[in-house]
């Protein structure tokens, strides 16, 4: 089986997690920068087989946009011109970053840590993933 990649798509950064090749486990990859987005992606899909593409697309409760909606609509259709071969699905991520303040809070880093936007993208794909894959599987 291949790999499940999700992106938590942002302005600055973007945080990616994947599954393991079974697709039973969401684990936490990288946070990279958000322009470095394709390049990454080109590596790492050389490098692992990947099944499908998922991307976080923010919406408020009552279903309007909010100031990252364009931006991971954008990030949705290059990804997508990228990599035709492989499906790339929206997947609705409200809340994903406050779960995973509220999961780095529980799981009692400091806060320091806790400030670190880099885990708190990255442990929100991972969210992101992991919400997708017990609703799909």
């Amino acid at each position: 089986m291949a790999r499940i990649l999700a992106i938590d798509y942002g302005g600055k950064r973007t945080g990616i997690a994947v599954t393991d090749p079974l697709q039973i486990i969401a684990n936490g990859l990288t946070t990279i920068e958000s322009q470095q987005l394709i390049p990454f992606l080109k590596k790492y899909i050389a490098e692992e087989s990947v099944e499908k593409i998922i991307i976080g697309l923010p919406k408020n409760w009552d279903e309007t946009d909010t100031h990252g909606t364009a931006l991971a609509a954008e990030a949705i259709r290059i990804v997508k011109k990228n990599f035709p071969a492989i499906p790339v699905e929206a997947v609705d991520e409200r809340f994903t970053s406050r779960m995973a303040k509220d999961a780095m809070l529980e799981m009692g880093l400091k806060k320091k840590d806790r400030r670190n936007k880099k885990l708190v993208d990255e442990i929100a794909a991972t969210i992101l993933l992991q919400e997708y894959m017990s609703r799909t599987h």
